[in-house]
């Protein structure tokens, strides 16, 4: 099925039902009821499976929890992995950045996606094992990590670590290269942010697009240091940040824990911070938050606030980007 046919809801029926019925049953989510007949049994069905994954927990099966569910058919050893365009995703490249972030291979985020960082880590593995460094997962390395199961150098991914130490090494916004975007409806928030962090030394580069994919392309073409992305919500208000099983981003983390309370006094609602693996915090290959700020009305005639407090937010992330003993 291709995303034309998406989204799938309640009430719809046919043969595009019956295959979400087979992945769900087969990622261990099985629904009840008639196999071709998206009911309340399915909707509970997707909403577990989109919680397992941290997606938005709608219940209905869009472009995100479709691709989520095909890339959990997926386990390490049934197909060759390497580097390729478009990049190659699902939970056996997860499986695999998990391993060999355990073993001290830094294969960068753990995010499902073959990257240059998950192929130089699988280089870098297979030269420590004697094999050929070709950046190939095929039968001889799934062998070399299954031997090496259980050895770990570490509670944490080397990334984690990596990525922490190098946060704590930095202070202050003049210079930070900071990627702000948002999806349609909120310009003004943006710009007025840019110039706010402009004013402070820092290298802003802004995003209007409502195509986050896009956004988190041209964030990590920029060389960005931190993304903050904002968009309206009528409900479900967050500060979302990456984290995946086995995996979280510190300074992701971090900074959507600073925006989470800047947010509360200009919109007057909590905005808790949630570990999520939704596209724009999984595909940026730097600490990301993505927040749901409210309705239009609002977030509109409180926008210098709002950008006071994301600018204030932003520069007390700068000089302690990781809050929890990480």
């Amino acid at each position: 099925m291709t995303d034309q046919g998406l989204p799938l809801r309640a009430g719809d029926q046919g043969s595009a039902i019956r295959d979400l019925h087979r992945r769900l049953a087969a990622a261990g989510f099985p629904a009840t009821g008639d196999p071709e007949i998206y009911d309340a049994d399915t909707v509970a069905a997707v909403r577990a499976f989109q919680a397992t994954r941290r997606l938005m927990e709608d219940g209905e099966c869009g472009p995100h929890t479709w691709a989520a569910l095909i890339e959990a058919d997926f386990r390490l050893g049934d197909r060759m992995l390497y580097l390729r365009s478009p990049m190659t995703r699902g939970d056996d490249i997860t499986d695999l950045q998990q391993r060999l972030g355990s073993l001290g291979f830094d294969a960068g985020y753990v995010d499902g996606i073959f990257g240059p960082d998950t192929e130089s880590a699988v280089r870098n593995f297979q030269a420590n094992q004697g094999l050929t460094p070709d950046g190939v997962v095929g039968p001889d390395t799934v062998m070399a990590l299954g031997r090496l199961a259980g050895r770990r150098s570490g509670e944490k991914t080397i990334a984690e670590v990596r990525e922490t130490e190098r946060l704590r090494s930095q202070h202050g916004l003049q210079g930070r290269r900071i990627v702000v975007g948002e999806t349609g409806g909120i310009a003004a928030l943006i710009d007025t942010l840019a110039r706010r962090l402009r004013a402070d030394g820092a290298e802003v580069l802004t995003l209007h697009q409502p195509d986050l994919s896009a956004q988190a392309k041209t964030a990590n073409e920029w060389d960005g240091a931190v993304y903050l992305g904002v968009t309206l919500a009528a409900e479900d208000l967050s500060v979302a940040y990456f984290q995946t099983e086995g995996f979280v981003s510190a300074g992701g983390r971090g900074l959507a824990e600073h925006a989470s309370h800047a947010l509360v006094g200009p919109l007057d609602a909590p905005h808790p911070a949630v570990g999520m693996r939704i596209p724009i915090l999984r595909e940026t290959r730097m600490p990301a938050v993505w927040c749901r700020v409210g309705e239009p009305a609002r977030v509109v005639e409180r926008v210098p606030a709002l950008a006071l407090s994301l600018r204030d937010a932003l520069a007390r992330w700068c000089d302690r980007p990781v809050l929890r003993a990480d």
